[in-house]
């Protein structure tokens, strides 16, 4: 489904929006992050996609590679860990504290006792538990009832506590607060209320990175966009807000069409859009793409989705799949990629839109298209990728490394 959104403008990005989210501190998180052991020091891959965007009748398609960010598989690695630097280093304002000499470990001593919370469907929690594991500070992760053994064994290995409840992603949020209020615990989430916006805001800040890596490798200029259009993944919107943000400030009046893509039954921004304000899903929210099945749109996030998304399309869990074996086939001239399913969501999204005249004229999608998708992540839980997908993460890695494009060009095939 697709909803086009009339709330959407064209115009320099709002100083309102400014003083949250921007620019200048994004620069200031990807300083910091660069200290981290944990993340790749070089920037993901943008890779061209050039027989899909044949199939699809575009100019040019290219994937963000966010698998590749560090051992943690997503991009979630730049949103929590650069929250927590700024929480700890706001908690002691006098003491002569660095990002760099956090992440190294060297003030342990002095974190011992300091605890963070969160909930979480995976990977901002594995990513929140590998920062406090660098600092030397405790965390507690809260997980639903959907999120499986496979990744709750990988936020455990960073010697996090885990809370299991038998609700879903939204009542995970609520006891991880009840949690934080009770023994004084530090709240590090990337979804929050407008009375308390610091530290989603810095989880959404630090996201940023990836966008400013995407324009230098895409030569993009503020009146040149190097893209035409954009489509980034749902879920409670932090991500997306992050993209939109960065790049309406970047491009203005000039930005990328851009578009949210969200399960059909996890639709809570499409509601949004369709309420004007933020709304819960239409459905369970019980969706087999465990990044994206949040039940409720961050009213922080919708402050910035509301104005600049330009489309938001929902998919069945059944075209995610579709798309992670898409990509972990590859071809002549697109390489195989590893993406999970929340990672291979905008993938479907395309295809969706690609593939039906009418959603192509309502998203101004032409043969001069040029589209930025983000492989938000790899395969975080490798049993239900090989299950999925029919071959192992690793296997397609392999290929994936091995790969050389056809010598005849797409034009050609």
């Amino acid at each position: 489904m697709l909803f086009a959104n009339p709330r959407a403008v064209r115009e320099t990005y709002p100083a309102h929006l400014r003083c949250l989210l921007n620019i200048q501190q994004a620069r200031q998180s990807r300083e910091w992050l660069a200290h981290w052991p944990l993340l790749n020091q070089q920037p993901t891959p943008l890779y061209p996609l050039p027989d899909l965007a044949r199939q699809l009748g575009l100019a040019e398609v290219w994937i963000k590679d966010e698998a590749q960010r560090s051992c943690l598989g997503s991009f979630k690695a730049l949103g929590a860990p650069f929250a927590l630097l700024r929480q700890v280093i706001q908690y002691w304002p006098h003491q002569p504290l660095s990002a760099r000499g956090l992440l190294l470990g060297r003030h342990r001593a002095l974190l011992k006792d300091y605890t963070v919370i969160s909930a979480s469907d995976g990977n901002h929690g594995r990513a929140l538990a590998a920062a406090a594991q660098s600092l030397g500070c405790r965390c507690v992760i809260v997980l639903h009832a959907g999120v499986s053994l496979e990744r709750e064994l990988a936020i455990a290995a960073y010697d996090a506590h885990i809370v299991r409840i038998r609700g879903n992603y939204a009542q995970s949020v609520v006891e991880a607060a009840r949690l934080a209020a009770t023994y004084d615990w530090q709240v590090i989430a990337d979804t929050g209320s407008l009375e308390a916006p610091s530290v989603p805001l810095d989880v959404m800040q630090g996201y940023a990175s990836l966008v400013a890596e995407v324009l230098e490798q895409s030569a993009s200029q503020p009146e040149q966009p190097g893209f035409s259009h954009v489509l980034v993944q749902g879920g409670v919107g932090g991500l997306a807000a992050s993209v939109a943000s960065y790049l309406w400030e970047y491009h203005g009046a000039a930005r990328p069409r851009l578009l949210v893509v969200e399960p059909q039954q996890a639709d809570c921004l499409y509601q949004s859009a369709r309420a004007q304000q933020p709304s819960r899903a239409s459905g369970t929210a019980d969706s087999l793409i465990a990044g994206l099945a949040c039940g409720e749109a961050s009213p922080l996030a919708w402050l910035f989705l509301q104005p600049s998304i330009d489309s938001f399309v929902t998919i069945p869990d059944s075209a995610a799949l579709d798309a992670m074996r898409h990509l972990a086939a590859g071809s002549k001239h697109d390489r195989p990629l590893v993406a999970g399913e929340s990672g291979a969501a905008g993938l479907a999204g395309l295809k969706q839109l690609g593939k039906a005249l009418a959603l192509r004229r309502a998203t101004r999608l032409t043969h001069h298209s040029r589209v930025l998708l983000i492989n938000t992540e790899g395969a975080t839980d490798a049993r239900l990728y090989q299950h999925w997908v029919g071959e192992t993460a690793q296997a397609v890695t392999r290929r994936r490394q091995g790969w050389r494009p056809s010598v005849a060009s797409p034009a050609d095939a």
